[in-house]
C-alpha cells in the first residue's frame, strides 16, 4: 500500500506539470499570433516578427536623429546671420554687448513661442531704443529664433557666468531715504508726477540707473545776444572755444564766432555731471528704490 501511495501522487504531479504546460504553451501562441499576425510555430513568423522589429528599430533611430540634426543645421545658420547682423549690440553669443541687452536672459525671449515675439522685433525693430529693423527671410528668422533659444539654454545650464545685471540687484536701497534725496537734489528740474510720471514703466533695471546717473537725451538750449540786441533761442547743435551754433524750432541752424555774441548754455545733463562726484553708494542705491516705484 505504501508503494501504491506513492505511485499515485507521483502521476498526480505529472499530469498537473502536463496541464500547466499545455497552458502556457496555449498562452505562448495566441502572443505570438496576436504580435505578428503569421501562423505561430513557423519559421516564417519568426521570421517576420524579428524583420518588423528591426524596421521598427531603424525606424525609430531615424526618427529620433533627423530633428537633432536638423536642429544643428538651422542653429548655425542663425548664428552665422546673428554674428554678422547682431553680435556688434548683443555680444557674439547673445549675452550682451556695449549697447545691446543680454538676450539670453531677456524676458521677450523666455515668453517667445514658435517666433511669435522675437520675429515681430527683428521684422519691426525697436527704434524708440535703437534697434534698427531687418530684412530676412523666413528661413533666416527661423534661424535666428533657434539660435537665441539655444543660447538661452545654454546660458541657463551655467547660472553662475551670467555677465548681465538684474533688476533684483538694483532693488536693495531704502526708498524713503531715495525719496528724501530726490526732494532734496533733484526736484528743482523732475518732479515725480510730471516727466517723471511712469519713469520706471519705459525704463527698467540697469536702463533706468543709466538714465539716472547721465541722461543720454536731454538736450542742452543756448540763448544767443547779437551785437545788436538780438536774442536768439534753440536747442545748441555745436560749441566750441570758437564757434557757438544752435538749431530754432523751425530747424535752421545758425552759428557765430564766441568772439562777436554773448551766449548761455542750459544743460540739465551737467547738473547730472555734478551728482557724481557726490553721490555715495547709499545714495545710488536708495535713489533708485525710489525712481523703481515711479510707476
Amino acid at each position: 500500500m505504501p508503494y501504491s501511495k506513492q505511485s499515485s501522487s507521483i502521476n498526480i504531479l505529472r499530469a498537473a506539470a502536463l496541464v500547466a504546460a499545455a497552458v502556457l504553451t496555449i498562452v505562448l501562441l495566441s502572443y505570438a499570433q496576436t504580435t505578428t499576425g503569421t501562423k505561430p510555430g513557423t519559421k516564417a513568423g519568426t521570421k517576420a516578427t524579428t524583420k518588423t522589429t528591426t524596421k521598427a528599430t531603424t525606424a525609430n533611430t531615424i526618427k529620433k536623429a533627423e530633428p537633432s540634426a536638423a536642429s544643428a543645421a538651422v542653429i548655425e545658420r542663425g548664428q552665422s546671420l546673428f554674428s554678422q547682423d547682431c553680435a556688434f549690440c548683443h555680444g557674439r553669443d547673445a549675452g550682451g554687448g556695449e549697447t545691446g541687452p543680454d538676450l539670453t536672459r531677456s524676458k521677450l525671449v523666455a515668453s517667445d513661442v514658435a517666433g511669435d515675439k522675437i520675429g515681430v522685433v527683428v521684422r519691426d525693430g525697436r527704434p524708440d531704443r535703437g534697434m534698427p529693423a531687418f530684412k530676412v527671410s523666413p528661413q533666416e528668422l527661423t534661424g535666428l529664433i533657434a539660435f537665441l533659444h539655444e543660447q538661452k539654454r545654454k546660458a541657463e545650464s551655467h547660472p553662475g557666468g551670467r555677465r548681465g545685471v538684474d533688476v533684483a540687484d538694483l532693488q536693495t536701497g531704502n526708498v524713503e531715504a531715495g525719496k528724501k534725496y530726490f526732494e532734496g537734489n533733484c526736484s528743482s528740474c523732475h518732479s515725480p508726477t510730471g516727466d517723471l510720471a511712469g519713469v520706471a514703466t519705459r525704463h527698467v533695471g540697469l536702463e533706468l540707473e543709466k538714465r539716472m546717473l547721465y541722461p543720454p537725451d536731454a538736450p542742452a538750449k543756448v540763448t544767443v545776444t547779437l551785437p545788436s540786441g538780438e536774442v536768439l533761442t534753440g536747442a545748441l547743435a555745436y560749441l566750441d572755444e570758437f564757434t557757438v551754433g544752435l538749431k530754432n524750432d523751425a530747424g535752421w541752424y545758425r552759428s557765430w564766432p564766441t568772439s562777436k555774441v554773448k551766449y548761455a548754455v542750459d544743460a540739465p545733463a551737467e547738473a547730472h555731471v555734478e551728482l557724481l562726484g557726490k553721490y555715495t553708494d547709499d545714495d545710488v542705491h536708495n535713489l533708485m528704490a525710489y525712481l523703481q516705484t515711479l510707476r
